[in-house]
């Protein structure tokens, strides 16, 4: 059974950091993707970032290209996502989630994902 916990949200001003982590356990595929995607409330949950466990490929979104980085320690089962330059638009619960999938733009979309961890709840104050 795949297992995802995310963790490290919390409440920051804006233009500050925070480091989110995603811890897994279980994952048998050879080569797979982690992703971290977001939520606002009643919006639908939007892809921010992946990496490929072997390639290292990243992707990220858009919105948060050059001010987030998506990193992966594979000794430790864990991905990183560090988030520079926030801005309240950034608040949402993030979740992390895997796929037996590589990490592309057209690869990367929660339908894509079938393996999801609990949300960790982020927000920006102005």
């Amino acid at each position: 059974e795949v297992q995802l916990q995310a963790s490290g949200g919390g409440l920051v001003q804006a233009g500050g950091s925070l480091r989110l982590s995603c811890e897994s356990a279980g994952i048998t595929y050879d080569d797979y993707a982690i992703g971290w995607f977001r939520q606002l409330p009643g919006k639908e949950r939007e892809g921010v970032s992946c990496i490929g466990s072997s390639d290292r490929h990243t992707y990220y979104a858009d919105s948060v290209k050059g001010r987030f980085t998506i990193s992966s320690d594979n000794a430790k089962n864990t991905v990183y996502l560090q988030m520079s330059r926030l801005n309240p638009e950034d608040t949402a619960v993030y979740y992390c989630a895997a796929a037996n999938a590589p990490c592309t733009d057209y690869a990367f979309s929660v339908g894509t994902y079938p393996h999801w961890g609990q949300g960790t709840q982020v927000t920006v104050s102005s």
